[in-house]
């Protein structure tokens, strides 16, 4: 579990990134490689401890696989 309030910042930003990809089309792989890159971005600019980073990876890398976090919502008719 993420403790500290900068980290779940990240999280909650990228679990919806993510699942706004999702809606957009993108899949796994995808999703991988976009998240991949993010946290080569919060590595380079140092913004959280390499600790921090690498629970962070865990939880989201969890919650990407977890496909519940993107069930497909089909809209129901309009019977007017």
């Amino acid at each position: 579990m993420l403790q500290d309030s900068l980290t779940i910042r990240y999280y909650q930003r990228l679990s919806d990134a993510l699942v706004e990809l999702w809606n957009r089309g993108y899949r796994y792989d995808d999703l991988r490689l976009y998240l991949d890159g993010y946290l080569s971005a919060l590595r380079h600019a140092s913004v959280l401890e390499p600790y921090q980073i690498n629970r962070l990876e865990e939880e989201i890398t969890r919650y990407i696989y977890d496909p519940s976090n993107f069930d497909m919502v089909m809209p129901e008719p309009d019977y007017r």
